[in-house]
């Protein structure tokens, strides 16, 4: 028989399975697909040039929610996978940025550094990861409390992606970019899974590195038109050939006889290893293999990298999307595959968008903030206000965070300190708006920016100053032309899509929250929402019974 005409008996069978969700069966298998900083509008700029059995398949034979957003402004990585993971806000989960400073004790705190664990299968001092300051349970944890059998799986490259979207009790797999090996740590096991060692020693990203990024049309068959990287003369020799790779190539280098893949990741190779990876899990660890429900979170965050040092208007953007396109297809052909119908569902989402590409030349307001000069600005400004010393401890994701120790032996009201450094920080070029963290503790915003941004707020990690940034404008980065983070529409909405047995074909133009995608996963799993949900089911996915 013909792949193509196996993938359409396969959709038919699937689509015929549908109504085991009406008699109340469960998945063997749901699957979980983040593509970090993938903007909606990106399903309609490049459908055209997907391919029947990636994104379109997604977007023609599941339910596509067109209208999905994030109701914050801290629309950063850790905060959008917290978000899809738990289905609350970040004044739910905790969940601010990866970074913030301890008030207590004015240090810094990383979401997942943990010394009390080390990583496998790898350098000392790597992978020193764990879920230490996730505070509220996953969808994850939900199902494994609900059945102990059950399996649950994460896999990123990076360990942010990987560790909060798995929660507290997933194995939990990331990439140790040095090496390309896939590694964990040990408060997940004492020792890597037989699988995975064996998977390691092939080696098998050393093949990539050997290759070019080369581009999957001609010049004129992209809708965008700016690239630095991608050439469309004859191909150059090798993986580093391109001045780009070169540089990336000597930022990462290691010892001579160590291999580095980290500049795997700013390529589409990235997505391959990713893909690679996930398939053998499904195989090594067995997922979907009995009758209880397994869950499988894979997040992709090649394409958040590519986007942000070449920006959504970029054809190395573009053209990864394609390449993308064709992993998915090769990943749900192979689930398709392996279950029956009615066995699998999968959703397809984004932890958050991007900023449009910044121009220095642009005739469209944008610009990049200082927030190195705001630090200094700001702190210059509340000595002559009161008196000389170190005000501002850091800066950290459009979040300032004060000395609070100062503030206290000198006996002022913190109130009014944050009161005159919020209102003080709105004379900067490119600040929109400012907030204290007095007032979101205080004060009610039903709607409009204030809301979205206190519903990013978390007491105990959010800064004691939270700027919003003019529209088009990002923090300072000359490596990225492109960030998150904002409370505007190119960073809230995202693609949502859910594919499989027992949801009807539909498109959906209503306007949905993210945190409603735990809920509806977690009635489709038949188990309790993790103990932070706030979202709503989506009926459109799950009928009301």
């Amino acid at each position: 028989m013909k792949p193509k005409a196996l993938t359409v008996l396969l959709l038919g069978a699937l689509c015929a399975g549908s109504a085991s969700a009406q008699t109340g069966a469960k998945p063997k298998l749901v699957v979980n697909i983040v593509i970090s900083q993938m903007r909606a509008d990106y399903m309609d700029r490049f459908q055209d040039n997907f391919s029947a059995d990636g994104f379109r398949r997604f977007m023609d034979q599941g339910a596509y929610f067109t209208d999905a957003h994030y109701n914050y402004m801290q629309t950063n990585t850790a905060a959008g996978l917290a978000t899809l993971s738990t289905g609350t806000n970040p004044d739910g989960h905790g969940i601010v940025a990866e970074d913030w400073i301890d008030f207590t004790t004015n240090n810094p705190v990383n979401l997942i550094a943990d010394p009390s664990v080390t990583g496998l299968d790898c350098d000392a001092g790597v992978g020193c990861y764990s879920p230490l300051n996730l505070t509220a349970a996953t969808l994850g944890d939900r199902l494994k409390e609900s059945d102990a059998k059950s399996k649950v799986v994460s896999i990123a490259a990076t360990p942010v992606s990987a560790i909060v979207s798995g929660g507290h009790t997933a194995d939990v797999f990331w990439m140790d970019a040095g090496r390309g090996h896939w590694i964990s740590s040990t408060y997940y096991f004492k020792q890597l899974p037989t699988w995975v060692t064996a998977y390691n020693k092939q080696n098998l990203f050393a093949p990539f590195m050997e290759r070019s990024w080369e581009p999957s049309k001609t010049l004129e068959g992209y809708k965008n038109s700016e690239h630095s990287v991608i050439d469309f003369t004859p191909a150059k020799t090798g993986f580093f050939s391109k001045p780009f790779f070169r540089k990336v190539g000597s930022i990462f280098k290691k010892d001579d006889d160590k291999f580095d893949a980290a500049a795997l990741l700013y390529t589409p190779f990235g997505n391959s290893l990713t893909t690679q990876f996930a398939r053998e899990a499904i195989v090594g660890e067995e997922l979907g293999k009995d009758d209880h429900t397994d869950l499988l979170t894979i997040v992709y965050d090649t394409p958040r990298l590519i986007g942000e040092h070449f920006g959504p208007r970029s054809i190395e953007l573009e053209d990864m999307y394609y390449k993308l396109d064709t992993e998915l297809g090769i990943l749900t052909d192979y689930l398709l595959a392996q279950f029956k119908p009615g066995e699998v569902v999968v959703v397809l989402t984004s932890d958050h968008g991007t900023s449009d590409t910044y121009k220095e030349d642009s005739r469209v307001p944008m610009g990049r903030f200082n927030a190195e000069q705001f630090k200094m600005i700001m702190n210059g400004f509340l000595s002559a206000q009161f008196e000389p010393g170190n005000w501002v401890i850091d800066y950290h994701d459009r979040q300032l965070y004060l000395n609070r120790s100062i503030i206290y032996s000198y006996g002022f009201n913190l109130a009014e300190v944050q009161t005159r450094a919020a209102t003080f920080a709105l004379q900067f070029r490119g600040v929109n708006g400012a907030l204290s963290s007095t007032s979101m503790q205080n004060g009610y915003f039903g709607g409009g920016f204030g809301e979205k941004i206190q519903n990013s707020f978390y007491p105990k990690r959010s800064g004691d100053i939270v700027i919003n940034l003019m529209p088009g404008w990002i923090e300072e980065d000359t490596a990225k032309v492109s960030l998150s983070g904002s409370l505007y529409d190119y960073d809230t909405h995202v693609p949502l899509m859910f594919f499989g047995a027992n949801i009807p074909a539909q498109r959906i133009g209503r306007n949905v929250t993210m945190t409603g995608v735990t809920p509806t996963l977690a009635r489709i799993m038949q188990i309790t929402v993790p103990n932070a949900s706030t979202g709503s089911v989506l009926p459109e996915v799950v009928p009301q019974q």
